[in-house]
């Protein structure tokens, strides 16, 4: 009989992960899903238009963060012998950006294990994503869900 991935998650484990947003990032991530909005590529518009003086990054990127560090907060489970389930990201609750992150920024999120549900198959953990400077840029929840493993007979 195998062990549970949730068998060692613990509540109160951080994670963290952390990225200096660059131009390639901006360029490549508008690139990839087509939003080509002037708050993340056009500097003199944002020079002109807005009170921020420059542009920013997309708030989807920084959740692509929050995804890299639920990946990390795995890493040290997912391959161990005789596991029944598996991590499966079942979605971002309560997503909040709170101040932009400008390009050049040196984001870390922080992933810290809230709860483990073991009826429900899952844990929760709560991310905050800061700037160099210690300002909270944005926050959530993540929800990982351990699902189980196909049993495939013997033939």
């Amino acid at each position: 009989m195998g062990h549970s991935g949730l068998d060692y998650v613990k509540v109160g484990e951080v994670f963290r992960f952390a990225k200096t947003v660059t131009e390639a990032d901006v360029v490549l991530f508008a690139g990839l899903t087509g939003d080509f909005s002037a708050t993340h590529v056009n500097e003199q518009y944002m020079q002109e238009k807005s009170v921020l003086g420059r542009r920013i990054a997309h708030g989807a990127l920084i959740v692509g963060f929050m995804s890299t560090v639920s990946t990390v907060s795995i890493e040290h489970i997912i391959h161990k012998p005789d596991l029944d389930d598996f991590p499966v990201s079942a979605g971002y609750d309560k997503i909040r950006f709170l101040a932009p992150t400008f390009l050049g920024d040196t984001i870390t999120v922080t992933y810290e294990v809230s709860e483990v549900d073991r009826e429900k198959g899952r844990s929760l953990a709560k991310m905050e994503a800061r700037n160099q400077h210690g300002d909270l840029t944005a926050v959530g929840v993540h929800v990982m869900r351990w699902a189980s493993k196909l049993k495939v007979e013997a033939q």
